[in-house]
């Protein structure tokens, strides 16, 4: 329940896509943040956040960062990339996936998704590998496993380096890990519409102690500040590209109030998830639309339902705005994108991912979705499509 002190949430008769979640202990958290003086980052709140991570997943380094987007760029950075070298990843993401590997001068190379879900279709990839090509970056869509087990097996073969980008995939089991824990590095997101959220942030995990050392310099700026303050050098120097990938520990202290509730966050989204599907499923069966059942909820971070075409798409998107529903459709298939084809010069179908692009729709889901508006989104598409 949010605290007095925050406000009460202004009662509209709208559904929100999303709404973020407020623990009710994040102002006290930012208070004795501050009153510990030290705002800067990776002081007490930072370390306690990253310690969590370590802990309870099993991964062997964690280091905050002001997104998700720095995570992966912190990424590019440790692989070394030059000019053409090639990095292949699923064109049904979203647009930081491929930035932060394209600013480092690597040419993307984009895999289809599979026909039931849009995570990439690990069956294409080997046939993508070349002389030039460094990593795979897989991304868990949804918070849902991609095929990790495949993909490891074709990097070890061919001495690639595999990148989770698990931004939608906190605490989501797979085998005796966790989702971030498989990969050489992986990253995650806290963005306000993340299961855990600190409003923007984000979080490299660093899987291969060969990157352990490296990733805390290019997290210092460049500097090895970080060898300094355990005594290891006399003082610190610029030894290397870095940047400000540290978010402030106010940031740290809210997310922390966050990570304390995973569990009820977690356990709760999944409830919302099972409702959509067990209220959706008749409509299914019948044809009408697909939902999101061919793979398990994840962590419950998203219900999507899949239209028959574009057009009926649209038609339902306005149907639910009539009933003050907010429904939205995700990524834009990124080959298709006015960058990526001015760069290329060349144009390619990838059929499975341009159906996602033109008939996803993701239906409201937050920690404050009650019962009785969830009733009302399921109420509405059944309406519109009798």
């Amino acid at each position: 329940m949010v605290v007095e002190r925050l406000g009460k949430v202004k009662k509209t008769n709208l559904v929100n896509f999303n709404q973020p979640y407020l623990s009710g202990k994040e102002l006290s958290y930012i208070e004795d943040a501050v009153k510990r003086l030290h705002l800067s980052g990776n002081g007490y709140y930072s370390q306690k956040c990253q310690r969590f991570f370590e802990q309870r997943f099993g991964f062997r380094k964690c280091l905050l960062t002001t997104s998700c987007t720095d995570a992966l760029e912190m990424c590019a950075l440790l692989l070394d990339l030059k000019q053409g070298d090639e990095v292949i990843m699923p064109t049904f993401t979203f647009v930081s996936t491929a930035n932060a590997f394209a600013l480092r001068g690597a040419k993307i190379v984009f895999v289809d998704s599979e026909e039931q879900f849009p995570n990439m279709n690990a069956a294409q990839v080997e046939a993508l590998i070349t002389p030039r090509t460094k990593a795979i970056v897989a991304v868990h869509y949804a918070g849902v496993a991609c095929n990790l087990e495949a993909l490891k097996l074709i990097c070890v073969k061919h001495g690639l380096s595999l990148i989770e980008d698990a931004a939608q995939a906190i605490d989501v089991p797979y085998g005796d890990s966790f989702l971030g824990g498989i990969g050489d590095l992986a990253t995650f997101s806290f963005h306000e519409t993340k299961n855990i959220q600190c409003g923007e942030g984000g979080m490299l995990v660093i899987n291969n102690v060969k990157y352990v050392d490296r990733a805390e310099i290019l997290w210092e700026k460049g500097t090895n500040r970080q060898a300094f303050f355990k005594g290891q050098v006399d003082k610190y120097r610029w030894v290397d590209l870095g940047s400000s990938f540290l978010p402030s520990e106010l940031n740290a202290a809210y997310l922390w109030a966050q990570l304390e509730c995973i569990d009820e966050i977690i356990a709760n989204r999944k409830s919302l998830w099972q409702h959509y599907f067990d209220g959706l499923l008749e409509l299914d069966m019948q044809g009408s639309l697909s939902i999101q059942k061919e793979k398990n909820c994840g962590n419950g971070h998203i219900f999507y339902v899949v239209t028959n075409d574009a057009a009926q798409r649209i038609d339902l998107i306005e149907h639910l705005r009539s009933k003050n529903i907010n429904a939205v459709f995700h990524y834009q298939a990124l080959h298709k994108s006015p960058f990526y084809t001015q760069q290329t010069k060349n144009s390619f179908l990838l059929a499975n991912a341009e159906h996602f692009e033109d008939c996803l729709l993701r239906l409201p889901l937050f920690m404050e979705l009650t019962s009785e508006m969830q009733a009302e989104v399921i109420h509405a598409i059944k309406e519109f499509y009798s």
